[in-house]
């Protein structure tokens, strides 16, 4: 086998939670790890997230995910055992066999969608999470005071697209929880009006579904206003970074046509 491969990296690291291994099945999913997996075992199956135990942001974030786990209660699989060695980063979750969530229009996970995120709006912070304060859309606010419109003492979870939502019959479970951050309670229901505007919905249609979250109706206006603006400003600055990426591209005609909607005319 080619030691070089994660696959093959990590067997000896998780035999003892994994017991005999009789297959590592790359996922569609996970594209900011060195893998993701379903381990077919004698103690499983495990969904695993691995990583190159390296300094940077990637390997923060899966640190950061093994940290808050234990505090999502049942809105996310639940972390079963970590390998922390001098080359790996592996986390070892119960597996959840779901498919991605659809925000279509007229997709009938919209509401169940919108109760996870409801749910997650829910969850108290944690003493761990409240030094995580959210930052990253405060360099493309227009001001430093439209930035601390940001600020607050939600639990935020910031990766809001349907592939994070795994639909298990009439349930959702929310994955991936590799940035989550301390901030303003109405920015998730924001990043999900965005979504929701790229699925194919209306900004009005969008923030119907948003209006059903306390957090979105406790909001200010001008709060919205400064991270809709915001946000449209980071994905332009994606775009410029990275012009052949479609997905990116659809998020600016998503975030314009959002601003366009609420009055808004960000540089």
């Amino acid at each position: 086998m080619d030691t070089d491969l994660p696959e093959s990296a990590i067997l000896p690291l998780i035999e003892e939670h994994t017991g005999s291994v009789t297959a590592i099945r790359r996922t569609e999913r996970g594209f900011s790890s060195d893998l993701t997996a379903v381990v077919d075992c004698a103690k499983g199956p495990f969904f695993v997230k691995v990583m190159r135990n390296r300094p940077g942001g990637r390997r923060e974030s899966l640190i950061r995910e093994r940290r808050i786990n234990g505090y999502l209660g049942h809105i996310s699989p639940p972390l079963l055992w970590d390998v922390e060695a001098e080359d790996w980063l592996v986390l070892g979750f119960e597996l959840v066999d779901g498919r991605s969530a659809d925000f279509a229009p007229d997709s009938t996970d919209l509401a169940l969608v919108v109760d996870a995120i409801g749910e997650i709006g829910r969850l108290y912070l944690p003493q761990i999470a409240r030094d995580w304060t959210e930052t990253r859309w405060d360099k493309f606010a227009s001001d430093s005071s439209k930035a601390e419109l940001f600020r607050g003492d939600s639990l935020l979870y910031t990766d809001i697209n349907p592939s994070n939502f795994l639909v298990v019959k009439r349930r959702v479970w929310a994955v991936d929880w590799a940035w989550p951050t301390r901030g303003a309670g109405f920015i998730d229901p924001a990043l999900l009006v965005v979504q929701l505007i790229a699925a194919g919905h209306t900004p009005g249609s969008a923030e119907k579904w948003a209006e059903r979250l306390p957090a979105w109706r406790g909001a200010a206006p001008q709060a919205i206003d400064a991270f809709a603006a915001a946000n449209l400003r980071m994905y332009r600055a994606s775009v410029d970074r990275k012009p052949d990426v479609d997905w990116l591209k659809a998020m600016v005609g998503a975030c314009l046509a959002w601003t366009e909607y609420r009055g808004l005319t960000p540089e």
